[in-house]
C-alpha cells in the first residue's frame, strides 16, 4: 500500500511539473499603462477659449493664462457657481494645476447664505 500511494503522489507531482502553466486570468488580459500626453500650454488656452465662449460663464468675463499646464484664473463673479464652473473647465482642458483667484461678489454670497438659510429644516 506504501508503494502505491508513493507512486501515486510520484504521478501528480510528474503531471503537474510537466503539464503546460495554465493562463492565469490576470495574465491573460495584460493591463497597458494609460498614460495620456499633456497638452501643450497653446492646447489647454484654445481648449479654454472654445468652452469659454459657449458657456454661461464667458459672460462674466474672465481673464486666463496658462503657463506649463498651470491656468491660472482672475476676475469676478456675481454668481457663486462660476469660480467653480472655471475650475472643472481647466481641469477638463487638461490643466495639470488651476489657480483660482476669481473674486465672489458680496451681493452673491449674501445670496448664497439666503439661499441656505431657507434650505434648512425648521
Amino acid at each position: 500500500m506504501k508503494r502505491f500511494s508513493f507512486l501515486y503522489i510520484a504521478l501528480c507531482f510528474a503531471m503537474l511539473t510537466l503539464s503546460p502553466p495554465r493562463a492565469n486570468a490576470a495574465s491573460s488580459h495584460p493591463v497597458a499603462a494609460q498614460h495620456t500626453a499633456t497638452p501643450s500650454d497653446a492646447q489647454i488656452d484654445a481648449t479654454i477659449r472654445t468652452k469659454l465662449a459657449k458657456s454661461k460663464i464667458g459672460k462674466d468675463g474672465f481673464r486666463f493664462h496658462v503657463q506649463r499646464g498651470v491656468v491660472t484664473w482672475e476676475g469676478s463673479t456675481n454668481v457663486v457657481q462660476h469660480k467653480g464652473s472655471a475650475t472643472r473647465m481647466a481641469r477638463a482642458a487638461g490643466a495639470v494645476q488651476v489657480v483660482n483667484n476669481i473674486q465672489i461678489s458680496s451681493l452673491a454670497k449674501t445670496k448664497a447664505v439666503a439661499n441656505l438659510k431657507r434650505a434648512t429644516v425648521q
